[in-house]
């Protein structure tokens, strides 16, 4: 099995990402604070792909999407839809496994403001791609936001005006793999009901439609 290429615990590539994970060090020693390792077996056939680490969550907790409210909505549905076991409690430590995705955010690091530039989206493409690589059984991609499904895109050398993001819009991509799109479940699309359970529900479901197994 591949393993595919990660960035160390001391990553040095985006200047301003480094600036800001030394000072939540430095505020917070206790926490993860570096980059934050992928989720969930690489054998899977679904890749859920998140923009970056939420800075009192996954930056705090080490684990994609835990101890934020992101996470609420995310893991529910992929309990729900048996893509996923046991119970999410917000913490590492809750058993929690993932059986039929892995999860991989655009860029590892936590930025300021939860919104990294476009310069370091392409930093940190490479990790992105070699997660990818490193997929053997992928079939599709699910893409939480603008901003992953355009990651995602980049490292197929696909100009993001050809595949155009939408809500519950399906791409197919050169290599086979399905690109699906939902807004991503943060707080503020769940909150302004952008997002509603229903809504990211139906898109999980549409997914393991489409590639049997529902």
């Amino acid at each position: 099995m591949t393993i595919a290429e990660s960035p160390g615990r001391d990553c040095p590539l985006c200047p301003r990402l480094v600036e800001y994970r030394l000072a939540n060090r430095a505020k917070w020693p206790e926490w993860h604070n570096g980059p934050v390792p992928c989720w969930g077996p690489p054998e899977a056939p679904i890749m859920i792909l998140g923009l970056a680490p939420g800075v009192k969550g996954a930056n705090r907790t080490g684990r994609p999407f835990t101890g934020d409210h992101a996470g609420k909505l995310l893991y529910a549905t992929l309990l729900k839809y048996g893509l996923a076991r046991g119970e999410y409690r917000e913490d590492p430590s809750d058993g929690m496994e993932l059986t039929g995705v892995r999860i991989v955010n655009a860029v590892r690091c936590v930025p300021p403001e939860n919104l990294p530039t476009p310069a370091e989206v392409a930093t940190c493409n490479r990790f992105l791609a070699a997660e990818r690589a490193a997929m053997p059984g992928l079939k599709a991609v699910l893409a939480l936001g603008l901003v992953a499904h355009n990651a995602l895109l980049k490292g197929y050398g696909i100009p993001a005006a050809r595949l155009k993001f939408a809500h519950g819009a399906v791409h197919a991509l050169p290599d086979g793999v399905m690109l699906a799109d939902s807004y991503h479940v943060s707080r503020y699309n769940t909150q302004t009901g952008r997002l509603t359970t229903e809504m990211f529900e139906a898109v999980v479901a549409d997914v393991l439609k489409r590639l049997g197994s529902s």
